[in-house]
Formats: structure tokens, sequence, C-alpha cells
């Protein structure tokens, strides 16, 4: 399986994307299918394909989304995408009030209750996989670093809290995994911060690596070639008193990201494991050991991706928030939808904002 996955990161962004789209899909039917064997539902009319149908209304939306901001220049391009695009929330819209018009049509008398529990269950289980898988591929879509760090953080807090609780596990932690020690959580803490801090070192040096997913209008391709911003750039940072004492360094070379990976790593190890006791709680509910046996030994794909999608969520705030300002691609793709008159006054207010600031000369007039 891991090589398996250095595969799919070799040949890009896009396949990562399919493998993303794949685990959310699995992650749904295995929830899906738990909610069908508790509740004895498998006899509801329509109700399994209306799950499947608002799973694809879903992604189409989200997935829409995605391709009108990050794609808005290939969206020009493509005459055939520009209608799709343009009404594509209302497009969306239409397609959900479609199966939900179906599902009230689908109530049965004496189903009433268990059908409603059904809804709210496929709605429910939309939101933890679908919106949160779709953060993930925003992540990708920012730099592949986005994705790997994070993940491999979750990974490696996984294994160095169940290495560090194993050997010296002494008290537990939480009544919902009654294996899990404090010094298994406080070692797996210092090891992932340690871990993400270097990893983050490591793929900061490779454009593969760092530069967002973008459309190349002069090769007609989706292309990661870039030069890198300043956070993948080496800068120094002057290290404070105590630790230059210590290591009798003044100064220290890093690129900025490692400094955002210990943040990364802090949440991974702090707050991530959340998802895993979220998780051990809703199995403990409905009386299951695991959310399927997918892989052998290891449960469904939702018990190794508990921690992963509250991780994603996480990642997609802290880049909107700390990292990145309004999408242009966005901004330049509702421009050109304007009325040329309209683009006509926003031209000619930025000019005079742009001149009052001296980035322009004045225009002088014959």
């Amino acid at each position: 399986m891991i090589s398996l996955f250095f595969l799919i990161i070799y040949m890009g962004s896009f396949m990562l994307m399919l493998l993303v789209l794949g685990i959310q899909v699995k992650c749904f039917h295995e929830i899906i299918t738990i909610g069908y064997r508790v509740y004895h539902s498998y006899d509801l009319p329509w109700f399994r394909t209306l799950s499947w149908y608002f799973l694809l209304c879903v992604n189409y939306f989200f997935y829409g989304e995605t391709v009108a901001d990050y794609f808005a220049t290939f969206v020009q391009r493509e005459e055939q995408l520009q209608f799709l695009i343009r009404y594509h929330r209302f497009i969306s819209f239409a397609l959900y009030l479609a199966g939900f018009c179906m599902f009230v049509l689908s109530l049965v008398k004496k189903h009433y209750r268990l059908q409603f529990y059904m809804f709210a269950w496929t709605h429910v289980t939309l939101l933890i996989t679908v919106t949160q898988s779709h953060l993930v591929i925003q992540n990708l879509f920012e730099g592949m670093i986005w994705f790997l760090v994070p993940i491999s953080s979750v990974i490696c807090n996984d294994i160095t809290a169940y290495l560090f609780g194993f050997f010296f596990g002494r008290t537990p932690l939480i009544k919902l995994s009654p294996k899990k020690t404090w010094e298994g959580f406080i070692g797996g803490f210092f090891s992932t911060v340690i871990f993400g801090f270097i990893a983050a070192y490591v793929l900061s040096k490779y454009q593969y690596f760092v530069c967002p997913v973008e459309y190349r209008s002069d090769v007609n391709s989706f292309v990661t070639e870039c030069e890198p911003s300043e956070l993948f750039q080496l800068q120094s940072y002057s290290l404070p008193p105590f630790l230059k004492a210590v290591l009798r360094w003044e100064t220290v070379s890093l690129y900025p990201f490692q400094i955002h990976s210990i943040a990364l790593s802090t949440f991974a190890s702090l707050i991530g494991p959340f998802g895993g006791f979220f998780a051990s709680g809703f199995k403990r509910a409905f009386k299951i050991k695991d959310f399927a046996n997918t892989i052998p030994g290891h449960g469904g794909i939702m018990d190794r991706f508990d921690c992963q999608y509250l991780m994603a969520t996480f990642v997609h705030v802290y880049i909107t928030s700390f990292i990145r300002g309004p999408n242009p691609s966005k901004v330049l793709q509702q421009l050109l939808v304007l009325q040329p008159e309209q683009q006509l006054n926003i031209y000619k207010t930025l000019k005079m904002h742009l001149t009052e600031k001296g980035i322009l000369q004045p225009t002088l007039k014959a």
C-alpha cells in the first residue's frame, strides 16, 4: 500500500485527486451501510438509489466549484464549460431538488420515521465525507506539500503514539479508547512536531511539491512549475538569546513553511486524535468493532481516515486564514462575465486607485 501511494504521488496531483475521490466514495459506502444495518432499512423504497444520487449531486457541486476557483483560465478557453460554470450553482440546486422531490414521493406510511432517520443519516454522512474530502482536494491544488505534510503528520502521530504508549504507557487518557495513554499522547506530540519540521524542510526544496496546479495556456496543459513563493525560499532567522548561548549560533536558515509545519503538526498530534476518539464513540454507540473489513487487520477505510478528515479541514482553514488571500483567478473570471461598460468602469476605478498609490504614472493629456 505504501509503494502504491508513492507511485500515485509520482503520477501527480490529478491521480491523488482520484485517490481522494475513491476513498471518499468508499467511506460514504461504509457509513451508509452501517445505517442500513442498524436501522434494518434494506427494504425502504428507493432509498439506496437516492443515497448514491445525493452523493453524485454533492460531488458535482463541489468539483464544479473547484474548477471555477482554480482553473478559470482553462474554463475561458472552453465555451462548453462556460455555460456549466456560469449556472453551476443553479444546476446543482436543481439536481438536489429532483432528489428531494423523489424522497418525498417515496414516503410510505408505515416507514415515515425510518425514512427520515435515513434521510438525516445520509446528509450527515455527506457532510463528513464529501465536504471534507473536497477540502483535501483544495489543499492539494495549493501545492502537494499542503497535502503530504498534514497526512504524514497524522500517520506519524498514530505510529509514535502507539509506540510510546506500548513501551511507556501507564496512565489512561480517555475512556472511549482504553488503550490510549498520556505517555503515548505526549510522546506522539513531540515526535510529530520533529517529523513535520524535517518533512517540511525536505519537501520545500522541490518545485514538484510546492507549486500549485495551474493551467498554462502557452502549453495548453496543467503544470506544477513555478517560481516558489517566499514560503519555500530559505530565510535567515535570528535565534533567541538563550539558544544563542547554547548552540553558539547567531542565525539559522529555515524555510518559512517549516514554521507553519509546527502549527500543522501540533494540530495533528493534539486535536487530530479526537477525530479517532469521535469514531470510537460512534462505533461503540452502534456496537460495532470496525466500520468495515476492507483492509484485513485494520478494518474499513474510514477506520484509517477518521483523523485525516478533521486534519484536512484545519489545513484548509489555516491556508485561507494565514496563507492565501483572495483568489485572482476567480476575480478575473467574475470580471470577464460582466458587460463591457461594467468592465470599463472597473478598469477606470482600478487605474485611478493605482495612480493615487503611485504604482502607475498619471497619463498626460495632449
